[in-house]
C-alpha cells in the first residue's frame, strides 16, 4: 500500500513540529513578527498560541508599565539657587511597531527617556523658583529668613505653581517626543531634591543657626517666667515671715504681760520677799573670777548678807 503526501505538507508539519512554526504570547507581552529585519503584518497583542511562517521572527516587547530611574543632574532655579533634581517616570509601548522601528529596544527607548526627560525637567526648574519645586502649598512653616549667600531664604516665598504642577509641565512638555517613540508616559514623579554641596553647608549652617536663635528665645522665656515665679515666691515669703513675726511678738507681748502681772501679784503680797529674790540674782550676777570691789558694810546691797554673819 502506497502513501502519496505532498512533500511540502510534511515540511510544514516538520517546522510546525520542532517549535519554529508557533509562538505563545504572556498575557504581558506583546508581538511584533518581522521578515529578514522588516516588520510585517499588525502587532499580536492577544494572549495565547499563536502560527507563523517558519523564516519569519517574533520580536516580544512589553505591554505593561515599565519603569524608568534617571541619574541625579545639577540645574539652577530661577533664583540662582543650584541643587540635584533626581527624578523617576513610569511608561508603556502603545505602538509596538512604531516602537520597533525607532528604538528597536527598551536599552535604546531608555537612552531616549533620558534626553527627553532630563531636558524637559531642566527647562522647567530653571524658568521656576526653587520654592516650586520644592512646595505644592502655601501651608504656614516655621521657617526664619536668613539669607543664604547674600539672598532671602528662598523658601518663605508664595507657591504659585508647585512641584506637582512642574511635573505635570514637564509630563506634557515630553509626551510628543516619546509618542514618535511608540511609547506613553504614564507619570513623572521627583524623587529627590538636594542643594549641590557648598550651598548645603551653608544651608545647614542656617538650620543650626535658627534652632540655636529658636532655643535661646525659649530659654530667654523660660528665665523670664522663672524670675516671675522667684519673685512672686520671696514676696509671698516675706509676707507669711512678716505676718508670723506680727503673731509671734503679739503673743510673747501677751505672755510677757500676763507673767508680768502674775509676778506683780506674787511680789506685793510680800515686798521684803520680792527684795531678797531680786537681791540674790543679783549676786548669781557678780563675776565669778576674782575681782576687787569697795562697798561699805552699810550698803544695802549686804543687808541680807549681814543677817547671816555670826
Amino acid at each position: 500500500m502506497k502513501f502519496s503526501v505532498p512533500i511540502g505538507i510534511l515540511i510544514l508539519l516538520a517546522v510546525i513540529l520542532t517549535g519554529r512554526g508557533y509562538y505563545t504570547v504572556d498575557e504581558t507581552e506583546q508581538v511584533v513578527i518581522t521578515q529578514f529585519g522588516a516588520p510585517v503584518g499588525e502587532t499580536v497583542t492577544e494572549a495565547g498560541l499563536h502560527f507563523k511562517w517558519p523564516w519569519r521572527k517574533a520580536t516580544y516587547f512589553a505591554k505593561n508599565i515599565l519603569e524608568w530611574d534617571g541619574d541625579p543632574s545639577q540645574i539652577p532655579t530661577l533664583d540662582k539657587t543650584f541643587i540635584w533634581v533626581d527624578i523617576f517616570a513610569r511608561w508603556r509601548i502603545v505602538d509596538a511597531l512604531r516602537f520597533f522601528e525607532k528604538v528597536n529596544n527598551e536599552v535604546v527607548a531608555h537612552g531616549q527617556l533620558d534626553s527627553i526627560l532630563n531636558a524637559a525637567t531642566r527647562n522647567m526648574v530653571q524658568s521656576h523658583y526653587l520654592i516650586e519645586s520644592v512646595r505644592d502649598s502655601n501651608r504656614k512653616m516655621e521657617v526664619l529668613a536668613a539669607p543664604i549667600e547674600g539672598r532671602a531664604n528662598p523658601l518663605v516665598a508664595d507657591v504659585e505653581v508647585g512641584r506637582a504642577q512642574l511635573m505635570r509641565m514637564v509630563l506634557e512638555q515630553s509626551e510628543p517626543k516619546v509618542k514618535e517613540l511608540g511609547i506613553e508616559l504614564v507619570d513623572v514623579r521627583i524623587k529627590r531634591i538636594n542643594y549641590i554641596k557648598d550651598v548645603r553647608n551653608k544651608v545647614f549652617e542656617r538650620m543650626v543657626a535658627e534652632r540655636k536663635q529658636i532655643a535661646e528665645k525659649f530659654r530667654s522665656e523660660g528665665l523670664g517666667e522663672s524670675q516671675k515665679v522667684k519673685g512672686r515666691t520671696e514676696k509671698e515669703l516675706k509676707t507669711i515671715q512678716a505676718e508670723a513675726y506680727r503673731r509671734t511678738q503679739e503673743i510673747k507681748g501677751k505672755a510677757d504681760a500676763e507673767a508680768a502681772r502674775i509676778y506683780a501679784d506674787a511680789y506685793s503680797k510680800d515686798p521684803e520677799f520680792y527684795s531678797l529674790v531680786k537681791t540674790l540674782a543679783l549676786y548669781k550676777k557678780l563675776p565669778e573670777n576674782e575681782i576687787e570691789i569697795l562697798m561699805t558694810t552699810d550698803s544695802e546691797f549686804f543687808q541680807y548678807l549681814k543677817g547671816i554673819m555670826p
